[in-house]
This record gives C-alpha cells, structure tokens and sequence, in this order.
C-alpha cells in the first residue's frame, strides 16, 4: 500500500476519460501515420515510420503510466477528513504572504491534482509540507529561490 494516490473521485473521472481518449483517438491516429508511413516504401530509411512507432511506444508508455496510478487510487473527499480547525489535504487555506504583504489561497491536493494555475498545491510541495496539521494564526515558513518567506495562515477551510 506504499503507492497509495490520493485524488478526489472528479481527478479520477478526468484520467478515466483521458485514458478512452488515449486508446480510442490517440490509437487510430498513431495507426493511421504508421500506415501512411509504410505506403512511402522501404522501411528501413524511413523517418516518418519510425517517428510514427515512435510516437505509438510513447503513448503506450502514457497510457500505462496512467493505469498505474489508477490502480493505486484511493478516492479522499473532505468529508472524510477532521473538521477541527487544522490544514489537511483538500483543506483551502488563506495565507498572507508576509514578504509582500498580499492574501493568497490555496487548495491542498495531492502531488497527481496539483495545478499552480488553479490555486491547487501539492500536499508534497515546501509550503504544502509546512502547512499540514496547522491552523489560524500560524506563522510558517519555507525556503525560495529569493529567500525564506514567511506566511500567515488567515483562514482554513474544507473544499471540494
């Protein structure tokens, strides 16, 4: 059970349908270069046949990778979680950046869901890491590129 993944059941709907897309759409097109390729002639000189098989060993690998991790899914939902005031995974957390001076919020996820864009960070990240199993009012620090910055932890609350 060491390579448990934690993901909310709408993460895991999204790979499900990335991975029918992968051997649905992605398949037929990987064949149909392949069969383009190969109607050029020899296969031995030819770039486009194995760029294509190449391609097609890649996507193979992808959708694989893939299924692997669903394999190790175990589906978390807030609900499952303390309602004690502390940050856990799925937890939405408000910070204050201390060394600009400006509010940011996060959602704490797993490292598959993390997506900087959407203001969701891996529990598995520094800030992630320091803000586990802390509440209201705690200061806590991590280490960047442009020093220590320092965040206070404004609000916590549960998501998803």
């Amino acid at each position: 059970m060491s390579n448990v993944v934690y993901m909310t059941r709408e993460r895991v709907a999204e790979l499900e349908n990335e991975i029918r897309e992968l051997k649905t759409k992605a398949r037929a097109e990987i064949a149909q270069k392949i069969a383009d390729a190969r109607s050029h002639g020899d296969l031995s000189e030819n770039a486009d046949y194995d760029a294509a098989k190449h391609e097609q060993e890649l996507l193979e690998i992808k959708i694989n990778k893939l299924e692997s991790t669903l394999g190790n899914v175990k589906i978390i939902e807030s609900s499952d979680l303390p309602d004690d005031g502390k940050v856990y995974i799925l937890s939405t957390v408000k910070l204050l950046n201390k060394k600009v001076n400006k509010p940011v919020s996060f959602t704490l996820v797993s490292a598959e869901e993390a997506d900087f864009e959407k203001n969701k960070l891996s529990v598995t990240s520094p800030l992630g890491k320091a803000l586990l199993g802390k509440q209201q009012g705690d200061v806590v620090e991590t280490k960047a590129p442009v020093g220590i910055i320092q965040y206070e932890i404004l609000e916590v609350g549960r998501s998803l």
